[in-house]
């Protein structure tokens, strides 16, 4: 009933953040260098960026088209959720791909804290969360988790250790809400019910079971009551969800977090962890496309997936100083195998090519070089002239003089 969240605590622990991590300015440079060693033609890579919408994700991306030399793709919708549906127009615009996918969280170095993000452009540089997307996501969660926090009591009565649970948390027929495993939190009857030994009027008390006493300890009330508060642990309860359309992940997101929620909500980053988790979904549930569709017949396509980390900027910074963390990676060869590559293979791949990449573009001089570059008009072919519609000749004879003109040109 609950192995989800057990499952997903042991992926966690195989996605290693400390000494894993890559800043930008070194991560690109080492990529593309690994793209050239796996046999990917210079000038004829089209990278593709899967990344939130955020205005931190900005930085990565001006790194990206530096040293390969082209603006990329965007496959990316808000959250760090991957569009897989573009996947066809990608593979048409380049002979080799390139796809770099992240979810992302904002960290305060100041105050170590993982969720958190300065906004520059803001009135008095404010701190919010980031991924706003996530964050929002997990709100009703924290709403649900938050109520059971403070309306689960634990008691100690006539030496009996005793859990008064809220009877909206005990109304198993709910379509959605947070639900408790009662055989973890209370002692069953024989016949396995979980029967209360008091009832109150909006709530009901039973006799704690032996392994829910133990997992309080040294917290359990001596006398009196207290809330469950942050001892309502992930193992003792699930979450229920109709999750609603959202038009701006495609509803993946949402469903990518549900099933290990419980324990993204009581972890002591939610924003880092629900980041980890979404990386390692979207990757898997891409890398599945990439075997199976046929747009990429013939290419090479290397699909790296990580975590953006953006250390929010300090005074005088510009950008983040953003880092990035490998978790995996895989490469179609033309011939439609495949390589996988876990995190620490592709980790230490990276680390043995140089971060120094001498075929980078000076962005600057490309800019200058567009803004020198001869005027070129934009003319209609001369039959659009005899098809414009009556509308638009109407409104061309609006016009004043120097506007109709330039129009018409």
């Amino acid at each position: 009933m609950f192995s989800s969240d057990v499952d997903i605590e042991v992926i966690l622990r195989d996605f290693h953040i400390e000494g894993r991590t890559l800043r930008y300015s070194s991560f690109m440079g080492r990529l593309f260098n690994l793209c050239l060693k796996l046999g990917f033609e210079e000038g004829k890579i089209l990278p593709s960026r899967a990344f939130c919408s955020d205005e931190s994700q900005g930085y990565p991306i001006i790194l990206i088209a530096k040293h390969f030399g082209t603006f990329p793709f965007n496959h990316g919708r808000v959250g760090g959720v991957i569009s897989t549906d573009r996947h066809g127009p990608f593979a048409q615009h380049g002979k080799d791909l390139v796809i770099i996918h992240a979810s992302h969280v904002g960290y305060d170095p100041d105050n170590h804290l993982f969720g958190t993000y300065r906004r520059l452009q803001t009135e008095n540089n404010e701190f919010g969360p980031s991924c706003g997307k996530i964050s929002g996501v997990l709100s009703w969660y924290r709403q649900e988790y938050e109520f059971a926090r403070k309306n689960i009591l634990l008691e100690r009565s006539d030496s009996k250790n005793l859990v008064i649970i809220d009877n909206y948390l005990l109304r198993q027929e709910r379509n959605e809400g947070i639900f408790l495993n009662m055989d973890k939190i209370t002692s069953s009857m024989n016949n396995g019910s979980h029967a209360p030994v008091r009832s109150f009027s909006t709530a009901k008390c039973f006799v704690a079971s032996e392994p829910f006493r133990e997992s309080l300890k040294d917290a359990r009330p001596e006398n009196g009551r207290r809330q469950i508060g942050d001892l309502l642990n992930a193992d003792v309860f699930k979450f229920k969800r109709h999750v609603p359309d959202d038009p701006e992940s495609g509803g993946h997101l949402e469903q990518n977090l549900l099933s290990p929620m419980a324990c993204i909500i009581t972890s002591s980053a939610p924003l880092l962890v629900a980041a980890q988790v979404n990386t390692q979904v979207e990757f898997d549930r891409t890398y599945r496309t990439l075997a199976t569709g046929q747009e990429f017949h013939g290419k090479r396509v290397l699909f790296i997936s990580g975590l953006n980390i953006d250390i929010s900027p300090s005074p005088g910074q510009l950008f983040p100083l953003t880092k990035f963390v490998p978790w995996a990676a895989c490469l179609r060869a033309p011939d439609g195998t495949f390589t996988i590559m876990e995190q620490e293979e592709i980790f230490h791949a990276l680390m043995e090519q140089s971060e120094v990449n001498d075929r980078q573009v000076d962005l600057e001089e490309a800019i200058h070089i567009m803004a020198d570059a001869s005027e070129v008009k934009v003319r209609l072919p001369d039959h659009r002239a005899d098809s414009r519609s009556e509308r638009e000749c109407e409104f061309i004879a609006k016009m004043p003089q120097d506007d109709h003109n330039r129009y018409l040109e």
